[in-house]
C-alpha cells in the first residue's frame, strides 16, 4: 500500500530567492480551482478507501500539490535549462517542448533552453550529437506537427557520463520526457547527481502512449492516440459490413495495459470484441472467441475485433519471439495474426465463408500533432514542471490526479504499472458497449 513517505517530494534545500510569480501565489486559499502551496491533494477518492488505511489523519496518503511557489530555489535571470525527449513518440512532444521553454522565459526570465537531441544519447558525448539552443522563437511553430524536434531514442547511457555532461554545460534543471524505463532513468541520474553533492534538479513529464504509468492520472497525447485509433475501428466496421461475411480486426498499442483498446472502442462504438492484456480468454471450446465470433457473424453480418498488442500473451507463449528491444521490454508475439490465423482455419474446417479485414494503425496514432485538448493538457503539465523545477524540487514527475495538478517521486511511478482493472468500470463499460460475453474462458 502506498503511504505518505512514499510521496514525499525531494528538495534541494531551502528556497532562496523571491519567485516572480510570487504576488499571484500569496494570499491565495485553496477552492474548488485552486490549492494552496501548502494543502495536499488525497491519493484516495472515497470515504471507504481512506477509512480503510487506518492511520491517523495526519498520516493519510496525499500529494503535493503542483504549481508556482511563493520562493525559489534557483536564481531566475541565471539559471540554465536542459530538456531531453526518450522513447518512443506520443502525441504532445512539441506541445511541451515549447511550454517549458516559453514558461521558463515567460515567467522567469530564463531566455534559453539546452535540447538534448535523441533522448539519453544525447547526453553521452560519444554518441557525437551537438545540443541546440531552443528559444520561444525556434519553439514558436514546433506544436502544429508531430514527433519531437530534438528526436528520441531508446536505451540507458552512463550515468556518470550523462552528469559529467549536464556539468561542463552547465545544467541547473534538467526535464525528462520519457515513459517508464526513461523515468528509471532520470532517477538513476537524480541518484548520481546526489552522490556527487551537485545542485542540479531533475524533473519528469511522463510519457506513455499506453497510458500504463500510475499515480499521474492520464499521460499526455493518450487522448489523440485513442480518437486515431478510433478512426480505425470506424473505417474497419465500415469494410466488415460491406463483405460477406466480414470481420475486421484492429490492433492497438498497449503492451501490458488496454486503455488504447478500451477507449478507442468506446468512443468509436461498433466493436463486437475487445481483447486486452488483462482480461485472458480461450480461442476455441463452447465459450471461447471463435464460438462467440460465429453468432455475432451470423446474427448480425459482420464483426469488428479490437485487439491490444499485449493480449492473449498466455496463448502464444510457444509462438513469442522472445528477447528484450534497447529498453528492456519484452518484445511481444502478434495476437492480431494469430486471431486471424485462427478465423481463418475455424471458418475454412466449417468449410464456410469468412471475409477478413486487417487494420493496424499502429506508428500513426503516436505520430500525429496533439489535438486541442491534449495540446491544453502539455501546456498545463510542462508549466508545472517548471514551477517545481524552479523552486528546487527533484527526482519527481509531474501528473493530474483528481483534475489537481500533482507533484509525484519518480520511484513511486516506476515501481509498478498502472492497467485496465478487469473489475473496474471501464471494463465494464467496454461489456456493456460491445456486448461481448463477461468471460471468454
Amino acid at each position: 500500500m502506498v503511504t505518505l513517505a512514499d510521496l514525499q517530494v525531494k528538495t534541494l534545500g531551502a528556497p532562496r530567492f523571491d519567485s516572480p510569480l510570487a504576488s499571484y501565489v500569496e494570499g491565495r486559499a485553496t477552492n474548488q480551482y485552486y490549492v494552496a502551496e501548502s494543502d495536499r491533494i488525497l491519493m484516495d477518492d472515497t470515504v471507504e478507501l481512506v477509512q480503510g488505511r487506518e492511520v491517523p489523519w495526519e498520516e493519510i496518503a496525499t500529494f503535493e500539490a503542483g504549481g508556482p511557489r511563493a520562493r525559489l530555489y534557483f536564481p531566475p535571470r541565471s539559471t540554465r535549462a536542459a530538456i531531453v525527449t526518450c522513447g518512443g513518440l506520443c502525441p504532445g512532444l512539441n506541445n511541451v517542448i515549447r511550454a517549458v521553454v516559453r514558461a521558463l522565459d515567460d515567467h522567469y526570465g530564463v531566455p534559453e533552453v539546452l535540447g538534448f537531441r535523441n533522448g539519453y544519447a544525447g547526453l553521452d558525448p560519444a554518441s557525437g550529437l551537438t545540443p541546440v539552443v531552443l528559444t520561444r522563437d525556434t519553439v514558436a511553430d514546433i506544436h502544429e506537427r508531430g514527433g519531437t524536434v530534438l528526436g528520441s531514442s531508446r536505451g540507458a547511457r552512463d550515468p556518470g557520463v550523462m552528469v559529467d555532461t549536464l556539468v561542463r554545460h552547465g545544467i541547473d534543471i534538467l526535464f525528462v520526457v520519457g515513459g517508464d524505463g526513461s523515468m528509471r532513468g532520470a532517477h538513476v541520474i537524480h541518484e548520481e547527481i546526489e552522490r556527487r553533492g551537485l545542485e542540479i534538479a531533475v524533473v519528469g513529464v511522463p510519457k506513455t502512449i499506453d497510458n500504463d504509468i500510475p499515480h499521474i492520472g492520464q499521460s499526455f497525447g493518450f487522448q489523440t492516440a485513442f480518437a486515431k485509433a478510433a478512426e480505425s475501428i470506424t473505417a474497419a466496421k465500415v469494410e466488415a459490413q460491406g463483405a460477406l461475411n466480414g470481420v475486421a480486426v484492429v490492433k492497438t498499442m498497449g503492451r501490458h495495459a488496454g486503455f488504447i483498446a478500451c477507449y478507442a472502442a468506446l468512443a468509436a462504438q461498433t466493436a463486437s470484441f475487445v481483447l486486452i492484456p488483462e482480461v485472458p480468454f480461450a480461442m476455441g471450446g463452447p465459450n471461447g472467441l471463435l464460438a462467440h465470433l460465429r453468432r455475432r457473424v451470423s446474427d448480425r453480418g459482420y464483426a469488428v475485433i479490437v485487439v491490444a498488442e499485449g493480449a492473449a500473451q498466455e496463448l502464444l507463449a510457444e509462438a513469442g519471439e522472445g528477447g528484450t528491444d534497447a529498453s528492456g521490454n519484452a518484445v511481444l508475439a502478434d495476437p492480431a495474426r494469430y486471431v486471424l490465423e485462427r478465423i481463418r482455419a475455424d471458418y475454412a474446417a466449417r468449410d464456410e465463408v469468412v471475409t477478413l479485414r486487417y487494420f493496424d494503425p499502429g506508428y500513426t496514432i503516436r505520430s500525429v500533432p496533439a489535438d486541442p485538448a491534449d495540446a491544453v493538457y502539455c501546456a498545463r503539465l510542462a508549466q508545472t514542471a517548471v514551477h517545481a523545477a524552479m523552486s528546487g524540487r527533484t527526482d519527481m514527475v509531474v501528473g493530474r490526479r483528481r483534475h489537481r495538478f500533482v507533484n509525484v517521486p519518480i520511484p513511486a511511478v516506476t515501481q509498478r504499472s498502472h492497467n485496465v482493472s478487469p473489475d473496474g468500470d471501464l471494463w465494464l463499460s467496454v461489456l456493456e458497449s460491445t456486448a461481448q460475453p463477461l468471460s471468454m474462458t
